[in-house]
């Protein structure tokens, strides 16, 4: 069985190399070179842009589902929150939101603030590295590339919420909210687990809180904000009858959808297999099981939806394939392929009935994301202790 080390919390690893004075000591470009392993760094720090880019492609995919799902006449809102998304997602994390969630010098519950503004301070692109006991260089990653690669992930995370809050959020109000969640909420749990805070000091045993890439720490965070905000804002007009049954608001353009999920498919490798962090032989088989967990999401939802409909619903398959993607990415590194397919399977299933009931006690989501995102991003992050 192929497998990684997943109590390690992912992403944790190699950013705390270099934003913590405890880790270790600092490797200058010079020191990788006597050691052999300059190239090696490069091509690590190479890698983490192009997952980077992936991931930041995935917000094309995004605004895609939303648009498709979503009414013609909101077309304009929903294109332009998922551009200030990046926007002002990019500017908060740049400025406070990136030292909160792994900040060198601060405590459990916040990292500390000597790192804000990082980028402004970089006096060169030396690699930082860790030096074990025997003075062996660890992976060496650049200041400029970790924050690139976290940076798409807080905007990933307030994108989450765009959809469940689509055709019904004033755009000012939008915004606030966007700078709040990328600037103070979605740092804080960052912090709390992969900034190596509260809750990856917590242990049950030899046992450690492990989310690979972020089924909870992405995904449910922003399912939690989308959840809060679609109760606040209540349903659109027209969603429920005099009777309280749900009714369809069908989305203008369901080709936009198909192409929305296709393009997270796709940008969801640099998700999953950049969480490794290091270019290196593992990359393939956290790919692997990616493809594998979104095929079989497909499948799930597709039957589950036939058999209570009688109509293959489209939307619903697209949703499945998210689902299994979310379902997938806290265990992508620790389950074999037969594992992926099965988590990914029961996420196409969770997936339906999940939002059926979400509709059942009123809470208006347009595209499923609560559901995609919270719901299988629980089962996603608990499936790591059944498979693993």
């Amino acid at each position: 069985m192929f497998k990684k080390t997943t109590l390690a919390l992912g992403v944790s690893v190699t950013t705390a190399l270099w934003s913590s004075p405890a880790i270790g000591q600092e490797a200058s470009n010079e020191a990788l070179k006597e050691a052999g392993g300059f190239t090696q760094a490069v091509m690590d720090n190479l890698w983490l842009v192009v997952a980077g880019a992936l991931v930041f492609l995935m917000q094309a995919g995004f605004a895609f589902v939303e648009a498709g799902l979503t009414r013609a006449k909101n077309l304009a809102n929903i294109m332009a929150k998922n551009l200030a998304d990046m926007a002002v997602g990019v500017t908060m994390f740049f400025l406070i939101g990136f030292t909160i969630a792994y900040g060198s010098g601060g405590g459990d519950w916040i990292g500390g603030f000597g790192d804000m503004l990082l980028l402004d301070s970089m006096d060169d692109i030396n690699l930082i590295a860790a030096l074990d006991d025997d003075g062996n260089i660890g992976p060496a990653l650049s200041p400029a590339a970790t924050f690139f690669f976290q940076v798409v992930f807080a905007a990933t995370a307030v994108t989450i919420a765009s959809g469940a809050l689509a055709e019904r959020t004033k755009f000012t109000t939008y915004l606030i909210f966007a700078a709040v969640m990328t600037a103070v909420i979605y740092p804080v749990v960052v912090h709390w687990t992969w900034g190596s805070g509260l809750i990856a000091n917590m242990s049950i045993g030899d046992a450690r809180y492990s989310d690979f890439a972020g089924s909870t720490i992405v995904h449910l965070t922003g399912a939690v904000a989308a959840l809060i905000g679609a109760y606040m804002v209540g349903p659109r007009l027209g969603k429920y009858g005099e009777d309280g049954k749900p009714r369809a608001i069908p989305g203008h353009n369901v080709g936009f959808a198909v192409i929305g999920v296709l393009i997270l498919w796709f940008g969801w490798f640099g998700f999953n297999a950049g969480s490794e962090l290091v270019a290196d032989e593992f990359l393939a088989f956290l790919a692997t099981n990616t493809l594998i967990a979104a095929a079989a999401g497909v499948i799930g939802a597709t039957i589950i939806i036939w058999l209570k409909t009688g109509v293959a619903d489209v939307a619903m398959a697209g949703n499945g394939a998210l689902a299994g993607l979310v379902s997938i990415t806290a265990p992508v590194g620790a389950v074999d392929p037969w594992a992926a397919f099965v988590i990914g399977l029961v996420g196409g299933v969770i997936v339906v009935y999940s939002v059926l009931a979400f509709d059942s006690i009123k809470i208006d989501d347009p595209v499923g994301a609560i559901s995609v995102h919270g719901t299988c991003g629980i089962w996603g992050t608990l499936s790591i202790g059944l498979f693993a």
